[in-house]
Formats: C-alpha cells, sequence, structure tokens
C-alpha cells in the first residue's frame, strides 16, 4: 500500500524520535519523511517537504512547540500539528489548540494511542479541505434536468453519460441528482451501493448547506457525485418538491453542474425539477407513441412559461429502423433536436449490465462521441469552455486518475 499520510517527528531527543519512527514503520499507509532536533529545523524542513502531520513536542531549547505551531500554522497551513508533552495539564492543551494544533499527545503514549490520533487528525483535514472546496465556489452552478413524457426512451442512460462526459470536458466537479424518487436507476448505471438517498436527505433538510450535503452524496470518481434515489419505492413519498428545490438550489453552491434524472411524470417533484432547470433536456426517440407524448409534453412546458431557449430537444437511437423521418419529426415538434444519438444496443447495454458509463468503457463509439458534442455544446452554451483538446486518451485518463 503506498504511503498517504506524510509525518514529520519533531523533538529534541533522539531516542524519542527512533521510537516513534519505529510504531510507524509497522504501518505502510503513514510514512516519516523527515525529523527534526528544534522548532527552526521543523519548520525549514515543513516548508520543503509539505508533511500531512507535524509531531511537536512541546518542550525543546530555542523555541518552543507552541510557538512553533503558530509559526507554522502560516508558514505550513498544508501540515497538521500534534502537540506532545510529558504534562498532560489542560492548560498546556488549551494553549496548544490555541497556537493552532489539531490535537495533543501525552507521553509515555503507546502506538495505539499515536496511530490513532494521525489518522483522526489527517481525516479532519481532509474533511475541512473539501469543505472549503465546496463552499469556495462563488459562481452557482448550472442545473439540466433530463426529462420525457415516455419511459424507455433511454433518459437515465443520457443523464449518467452526459455528466460523465461533462465533466471530462469541462474538468469541473458535477453531481448527478436521481429524481426518479419510485423506480431511479442511476446507482446501478455507475454500479455504486449508496448508503444514504435523497430520502434520507429530506428528512434532515433543516438548515440544508453544502457542508452538510455533502455527507449525502455517493462517489463515483473525482469529478463526478451522486444523490442516489429512495432505495424502495414507498420512500417517494419522504421527497416534496420543495425539498427538490431546496436542495437542488444548494447543489448550486457545491457543484459546477447538477444533471437531475426524472420520472415520466408532471408531479408535484418533477415540476420542482423543473423549475429549477436551467435548461431542461427533453429526450424522444423515433416513434409514434413517444412522439405524441413528447409534443404534449412541449404544450405543458409552453404554458408553465418555460422559454424557448430552457428546452431542448434530444433525440435518442436516432438510427433506429422505423420509418419516420428526423425532419418530418422536427416539424410536427416545431423545434430542432438539440442533440441527436444513434442506436447502439450493443454498447449500450453492455455498459449498463457492467455498471461502466459508455464514454468510459467506447470512448470512441459513435453513440458515445454523440454525447460528447452534446456535452461540449451544452458547456459552450453556458458560458463554460470546454478544456484544452489533448486527445480523447489524455482526457480519460485525467478523469478516470
Amino acid at each position: 500500500m503506498a504511503a498517504s499520510i506524510k509525518v514529520l517527528i519533531t523533538d529534541d531527543i533522539q531516542a524519542t524520535r527512533d521510537n516513534i519512527r519505529k510504531l510507524i514503520d509497522f504501518h505502510p499507509e503513514i510514512a516519516v519523511v523527515g525529523e527534526a532536533a528544534d522548532a527552526a529545523a521543523a519548520i525549514a524542513k515543513a516548508k520543503e517537504l509539505h508533511p500531512d502531520i507535524i509531531l511537536m513536542d512541546i518542550n525543546m531549547p530555542g523555541m518552543d512547540g507552541i510557538s512553533a505551531a503558530s509559526l507554522l500554522a502560516t508558514e505550513a497551513p498544508q501540515s497538521s500539528i500534534i502537540i506532545m508533552s510529558v504534562q498532560g495539564e489542560k492548560e498546556y492543551l488549551r494553549q496548544a489548540m490555541t497556537a493552532g494544533a489539531k490535537d495533543y499527545l501525552t507521553k509515555p503514549f503507546s502506538g495505539d494511542e499515536l496511530l490513532k490520533t494521525i489518522r483522526q487528525v489527517y481525516a479532519n483535514a481532509q474533511q475541512r479541505r473539501k469543505v472549503v472546496a465546496f463552499e469556495a465556489k462563488a459562481e452557482p452552478g448550472t442545473v439540466m434536468t433530463v426529462f420525457s413524457a415516455k419511459g424507455g426512451v433511454g433518459k437515465t442512460t443520457i443523464a449518467v453519460n452526459l455528466a460523465v462526459a461533462i465533466a471530462a470536458k469541462t474538468r469541473q466537479k458535477v453531481c448527478v441528482v436521481d429524481a426518479d424518487l419510485q423506480f431511479g436507476d442511476v446507482s446501478l448505471f455507475f454500479n455504486l451501493l449508496p448508503r444514504t438517498t435523497v430520502a434520507d436527505l429530506a428528512g434532515d433538510i433543516e438548515g440544508l448547506d453544502a457542508k452538510h450535503l455533502a455527507g449525502y452524496m455517493t462517489r463515483y470518481d473525482d469529478c463526478v457525485d451522486v444523490l442516489a434515489a429512495p432505495l424502495r419505492p414507498e420512500q417517494a413519498e419522504l421527497v416534496t418538491g420543495a425539498h427538490l428545490s431546496t436542495i437542488l438550489k444548494v447543489l448550486r453552491t457545491a457543484y459546477r453542474y447538477i444533471i437531475v434524472d426524472t420520472a415520466p411524470a408532471f408531479s408535484e417533484a418533477m415540476l420542482a425539477a423543473l423549475d429549477e432547470a436551467d435548461q431542461v433536456l427533453v429526450v424522444s426517440s423515433l416513434d409514434l407513441p413517444t412522439i405524441k407524448n413528447i409534443k404534449l409534453c412541449l404544450e405543458i412546458m409552453d404554458s408553465l412559461a418555460y422559454s424557448g431557449e430552457k428546452i431542448k430537444l434530444v433525440l435518442n437511437r436516432a438510427s433506429s429502423e422505423g420509418g419516420m423521418d428526423v425532419k418530418e419529426v422536427e416539424e410536427s415538434l416545431r423545434r430542432p433536436f438539440a442533440g441527436t444519438l444513434p442506436s447502439d444496443g450493443k454498447v449500450v447495454v453492455a455498459a449498463v449490465n457492467r455498471g461502466i458509463p459508455f464514454v468510459v468503457s467506447h470512448p470512441d463509439a459513435p453513440v458515445s462521441q454523440s454525447v460528447f458534442n452534446l456535452a461540449r455544446a451544452l458547456a459552450v452554451e453556458d458560458g463554460r469552455q470546454p478544456a484544452e483538446a489533448r486527445g480523447m486518451v489524455f482526457r480519460l485518463k485525467r478523469l478516470l486518475g
């Protein structure tokens, strides 16, 4: 296992440094990257080595550990300081925390105490960085709701692959909200087992902010998170339109793009997802029942006073054999298709069954290229220029780490 926690040991007694190193060496996820015998050396090495954790003795010749901790908070803000001392009085603990230390160990301490403290302080630091990243984003995110008036047209397939494609194009944080509250499958398409869902979040909606919201997300990769649908159909009743509106407003503060998958119905919750959207992608296919329902859907959206710029038609399975002409369908709907995806059942079904978006498993397939083109068009229209083109392999490597 590669070491993920880098530690700098600062103590004026060589035997103490040796003992701490021996305790840490048994745990490959923690690595001692340096030692220092006084505060001045610790500050210099912290700037050079960028450790995650600095173990700092409180009593050293010259500058003491508390004074050094205060300086390190400015000189090496990426490092978390754990003060060590033979004195366990509360006054020393208070002084250490005031100076910027994150925890305090009283000598002699056991190996378990040392390792538990290092891991906990590191985990807390990682969480703080995530919160800062969530709250630092000043520009509100864009909500794209994927909707259709008929089931089975590939709505979830488009939502999932579009999210991954947008993340690849823009290098921005993307969230997928599964608002198909009774039978949502977004987690399945990503091969995820969520611990929490939108139903759990709805029960904890009071005072919701980005920091609180982060605990309910399920991570797909470094760029894409998922807010999963309820695990049971009856739990859909726990999520109201007001809940979804609040959640989407908060998600705007945490993510650059929010993709919302929906159920094929004009329910209260779905209307909230449509109202909150900056763009609504209405998915159709080339069969008469779907075209009929899409036409009715567009009439309802007109009555809701949604602007023409807000509504985007997307044609899925455009190359399916059915005898219908795309131009005639556009004339019937009185709108052009903003994007078309060819039919490729072999690639799409295999991707769904494996739980891997096809833009990842088959990035060069025509259906994947169509999704990338749609992502590029939506990102440019939103004012976010896509990332510098450097080849599909490079982009996917960056996306997948």
